[in-house]
């Protein structure tokens, strides 16, 4: 029914800056709050930033005040402005939904294949 499809990551120097974006696509749906979490290699994956379909954010303490996660609803898309990047190596961001299927009204999440975003010198 629905397909979340991240872009926009790669490399970076640290200080840097970059943006995410994710896009849903399909047929009969409805968005919800949507995410960005962050996952580096033998890591549990952790939220990074969250939004509601009413714009209601919400941050981790790590990337409050670098990071900046907005959406369009008529456009199904949920971006992630990221600025004055750490030097932590590679991590894979995802995005993740909340969807409502407008013929039955059945509520689930849905998550992007992720995007690779590596800062480093």
């Amino acid at each position: 029914q629905v397909q979340l499809a991240e872009s926009g990551g790669g490399l970076v120097q640290p200080g840097g800056s970059l943006r995410l974006s994710c896009a849903a696509s399909g047929s009969l749906f409805s968005i919800g709050a949507m995410s960005w979490y962050r996952q580096a290699p033998g890591k549990q994956r952790d939220l990074v930033a969250t939004i509601t379909r009413a714009g209601s954010t919400n941050y981790s303490d790590s990337v409050k005040g670098r990071f900046t996660i907005s959406r369009d609803n008529a456009k199904n898309t949920v971006s992630l402005q990221m600025n004055s990047l750490k030097p932590d190596g590679p991590a894979v961001y995802y995005c993740k939904a909340g969807v409502t299927n407008t013929l039955t009204f059945r509520v689930r999440e849905y998550w992007g294949e992720g995007t690779l975003v590596t800062v480093s010198s």
